[in-house]
């Protein structure tokens, strides 16, 4: 007898597991927050050298600010002072005509810079001096975080499947919410990586728990609905999150403004159920007391053999689990790799840094009414397929585009973004209908683990634009066609029971037949 027999006999799909989902959006709504934080505090401001060591005799006090640039530090070719170089004494002579200032000797920044606060005031550039030669920082702050991220969905994804979800959840929490105020309280650049990590850790916890919760406690004819409406409060945070950075634009307060609602979240962490192989029936019992349903209830418990303790190793002994944990490893790392490939770079649109954004946001919604149409009336495996190379077209087509036509790079980054979300929508939802309930935690995390490698990555990709301009969009565009094409290998979960044990993963084609015909 099926759990999802049980959910059936209860009516499937109602309040109670409406209530989960709203239970679970308060804390899913800080998860973009902050996987996306690094947009914001991260961001470079206008920049040039200071220039007071060359004021030692007060000679520049009498010019203007504009005249003070023009003498300490070299223009660059549209115009303006240069970021990273100042001359090594005042070069007055050029007041006197418009002679170019590229030949004249440089040095670096003798004592520090001075950053345009109008936007930000207040950053990890200007904090800590994350400019000029120590600029990779800015994203290797990102890449820290996102490695944390990594991390913690491996140990959540096994100790979930082992010692339960709401167990983990509260743990998830409580590391969320200490390092990441912790962070905002950091007095050097190591120590807010430190805690960045950490914060990662206990957020990817809160990540593929609730989203296995919310699906778990759907029955067939609701999970495509339960996992794109779980999926809202991601794309609605997107577009909250620019305004929260521009009325917040200090790093430190905004660091804790976008961590305080899992602590609303922890309060109601009592209200979660949970949800093992051996369950509590007690959520049904006050609504459910006729003897069909407790039938069904003692049987289920019956039939489970809770004594198994079942570990990532079981991910890869027998060969359609090996196989199964090779294409979702690999449809993960294209659908995260892309994604954040996108996300993470918001610059060079010719918008607002907060528009941008904001934009990015709000094609993610339209993108959950296509996947929803696409997970239902297409199956999950040709909607998985689809919007991986369809998101990877949309790269391909934007390094065709020339950088000065920022109007349609745009269009068409902003259509990229939308199809990437689109593909992370169906990749949650798949991935956990694919993997049985003993393992569903720890396939879940290992697939979210190889996902956040990707994540990880994406922000030094980004850095290869150095060696060739268009190298970083090439190798996003390439990885995110090659997942789709792998992804045709996983099997259609559409309208299937959910397998609770290795052995139903073993002899899926049966139970498709089965439920087909039944």
């Amino acid at each position: 007898m099926k759990f999802e027999n049980l959910l059936a006999e209860a009516g499937g799909f109602g309040k109670y597991q409406i209530s989960i989902i709203a239970l679970l959006v308060i804390p899913r709504v800080t998860l973009p927050f902050h996987f996306l934080l690094n947009n914001f505090i991260a961001a470079i401001p206008s920049h040039h050298c200071d220039i007071s060591s060359l004021d030692v005799d007060g000679v520049l006090g009498n010019l203007s600010r504009e005249e003070r640039l023009t003498v300490s530090v070299p223009a660059q070719e549209d115009g303006t002072p240069a970021s990273c170089h100042m001359f090594s004494h005042p070069q007055f002579h050029l007041l006197a005509n418009s002679s170019s200032s590229s030949e004249l000797p440089v040095v670096e920044c003798q004592n520090g810079w001075e950053y345009d606060n109008s936007t930000i005031k207040s950053a990890l550039a200007t904090e800590f001096g994350l400019v000029c030669d120590r600029k990779g920082l800015n994203k290797a702050t990102a890449t820290i975080f996102f490695v944390g991220v990594t991390v913690g969905a491996a140990i959540f994804g096994w100790l979930s499947d082992r010692y339960g979800r709401k167990r983990m959840l509260m743990v998830a929490y409580l590391i969320a919410i200490l390092f990441g105020v912790a962070s905002a309280f950091s007095k050097s650049f190591i120590m807010f990586a430190i805690m960045r990590f950490f914060t990662g850790m206990g957020l990817t916890g809160i990540s593929i728990i609730s989203i296995v919760l919310c699906v778990e406690w759907a029955d067939i004819a609701h999970r495509t609905i339960a996992g794109v409406i779980i999926s809202f409060d991601w794309s609605i945070s997107t577009m909250i999150l620019p305004g929260i950075a521009y009325l917040v634009n200090d790093w430190r307060p905004l660091v804790i403004t976008v961590t305080a609602p899992l602590i609303l979240a922890f309060s109601q962490i009592t209200y979660i159920p949970q949800m093992c192989l051996t369950i509590t029936f007690s959520a049904f019992s006050k609504t459910f007391e006729d003897m069909t349903f407790q039938t069904l209830a003692n049987v289920i418990i019956a039939e489970d053999r809770g004594d198994r303790k079942y570990s990532y190793l079981d991910l890869v002994r027998s060969s359609k689990m090996r196989k199964l944990a090779m294409l979702t490893g690999s449809t993960w790392f294209g659908v995260a790799f892309t994604y954040y490939g996108i996300s993470l770079n918001i610059s060079g649109f010719g918008l607002n840094l907060y528009l941008t954004q904001f934009i990015y946001g709000a094609i993610e919604l339209p993108s959950k009414l296509v996947a929803y149409l696409c997970l239902d009336k297409l199956g999950r495996r040709y909607s998985q397929v689809g919007t991986l190379i369809t998101t990877g077209v949309c790269i391909g087509i934007t390094v065709l585009i020339p950088r000065d036509l920022w109007l349609p790079r745009t269009v068409i980054s902003v259509l990229g973004k939308g199809f990437s979300e689109a593909s992370f929508t169906c990749v949650f939802l798949y991935t956990t209908e694919l993997y049985p309930t003993v393992l569903r935690q720890n396939g879940l995390g290992y697939s979210s683990f190889v996902g956040r490698v990707g994540v990880s990555l994406a922000p030094l990709v980004s850095l290869l634009d150095e060696v060739w301009l268009p190298l970083p969009q090439v190798l996003f565009c390439s990885v995110a066609v090659s997942a789709g094409l792998l992804a045709l290998l996983l099997s259609e979960t559409h309208n299937v029971q959910l397998p609770e044990t290795i052995e139903d993963v073993e002899k899926t084609r049966c139970i498709i037949i089965y439920y087909c015909y039944y």
